[in-house]
Parts: structure tokens; sequence; C-alpha cells
């Protein structure tokens, strides 16, 4: 690990490993680094484990040479075998405190919260660096555990000091009211991935924080 990190107001892009050649992933990934991403995670369900791991590698350089941190999506000894900077976990993944002996004190932990506050504060009094609530939106990515609203949102933001993510089907034209109800952080896939440039979405999504075209913090 090469320095501290909180998650920072932003887009976190996340990879749709299962359904785009993993060659395009990196061409998009480095375009979508290029216009200033607040992380990215490696998410690959294919359960190639021997390919996940060099996948994740290529990932992390390209990560690493943008100054952007990876994290690794429910595998935090993936993430302590290529020395990723920190690892997201769901409902069935290991617990902040075992990823955390894992990876160590610097390590960025993150927790899916579906719709439940109270599962994130208790995340928050274990460890997790950030919390992440959704689906918002119909997304044909996952079928969704939960379905989170903004009233959602509006509570975690008064109990978590903890940067609050959201996820799920969401696009720059759906966003701005997540982030008036206190989303610090969106992350995306399809709609960052799929877009003809991924590099202007990203500018797109970014302008909700405030941040103008060119300026990565």
């Amino acid at each position: 690990m090469n320095f501290q990190y909180r998650l920072t107001r932003g887009v976190y892009a996340i990879t749709p490993c299962e359904t785009m050649e993993f060659s395009e992933v990196l061409l998009r990934t480095a375009a979508i680094l290029q216009a200033g991403v607040s992380a990215v995670q490696y998410r690959d369900k294919s359960g190639h484990l021997p390919a996940q791991k060099v996948r994740a590698a290529a990932l992390l350089v390209l990560c690493r040479a943008a100054g952007t941190p990876l994290l690794i999506n429910d595998d935090p000894a993936l993430a302590a075998d290529i020395g990723a900077e920190g690892v997201h976990l769901g409902m069935e993944d290991p617990s902040p405190e075992a990823a955390r002996q894992l990876l160590g004190a610097d390590a960025v932990i993150g927790v899916s919260c579906y719709n439940d506050v109270e599962r994130a504060r208790n995340l928050v009094r274990s460890g997790a660096d950030y919390v992440a609530f959704g689906a918002f939106f119909p997304t044909a990515t996952k079928l969704p555990r939960a379905t989170a609203t903004l009233d959602t949102l509006r509570r975690a933001k008064r109990q978590i000091s903890q940067p609050i993510v959201a996820i799920g089907g969401i696009t720059p034209e759906n966003s701005a009211p997540l982030v008036r109800a206190g989303a610090d952080t969106l992350a995306v896939i399809t709609s960052l991935y799929s877009a003809d440039d991924p590099a202007r979405q990203v500018d797109r999504f970014r302008t909700l924080f405030g941040y103008t075209k060119g300026t990565l913090k």
C-alpha cells in the first residue's frame, strides 16, 4: 500500500467484465481514469480465478499510473495478492475486520448496505471506510437484493460520517437527486462503460459535484 486514501466525491467506476471483452474494458478504463474518477472497482463474476488475477493486475497498472485506487469486489485475498488498495464487500463476503486483518490499516474497505442504514452504522463501527446503498434504479447488471430510496440517503447522511456511495442504474440524467440527498460518490457500470465516449460521460457525472473539466480532484 503506497498511500492512505479516503473515497472522494465524484464517480466510482466498476468494471463490466462479464459482459465486455477485457481488452475493451482496459481501453475504456484508461479513458475513464484520464477523465478523473474517485476509484475503480474490479468486478468480475466469471469465476475464472487465474484470469481474474491477471486482469486485476493489469487494471492495477493503469490505476497506479493515474494515482487512482483499485478496489477488488468480494475478494480480500485477491486484493492482498496483487497489492490493490482495497476491497468492496457484500452480504456473503468476509467481514470488514477480517479484510482489515489481511489487507492492513491503510486499506480501503467498502461495504454494500442495500437499503439498510442500521447495517451501515454497524459496519462502520466494524471498520468500513465507506458504505454503499442501492439499487436506486432498475439495472441489468444483476438482480438487486433491495431497492433504496432518497430517504435512505438522507437518513444515512444524518447518521454516518463516512463517504456514502449510491449504486444501481445510475445515469447523468437521473443522479442529481441522489447527490442532493447525500450521495458523496456515484458508482457506475453500464452508463459509464457503454458510453460512446466514456471520458465525456465521466465529465457529465462530475459536473454534479461542481468539478470542471480537467480538474481531477
